[in-house]
């Protein structure tokens, strides 16, 4: 009866919230599309096109925007749990 009634003293992992995890993989598609781009115009020696790039960039960083808005207004209203 005692050890069902142990309790698991270990430190609780804290879950990082929905939108620093979009965040970050947001980010880190930016990252990964610019060195994909600069390897594969040093490699073959022509660059991507625009306006592949200009979409991607948009896409990406608008979403990052984005995130960051709805961060700073969520921390400015006085609320501050993100699921």
């Amino acid at each position: 009866m005692i050890e069902a009634q142990q309790i698991d003293k270990s430190p609780k992992k804290k879950k990082l919230p929905a939108l620093d995890r979009y965040a970050i993989f947001s980010l880190a598609a930016l990252i990964l599309f610019t060195l994909v781009a600069i390897v594969y115009q040093f490699i073959t020696k022509e660059e991507l096109s625009s306006t592949l790039i200009t979409c991607f960039f948009g896409a990406f960083g608008g979403e990052l925007f984005l995130l960051c808005m709805i961060k700073r207004l969520k921390l400015k209203g006085g609320t501050d749990h993100d699921n």
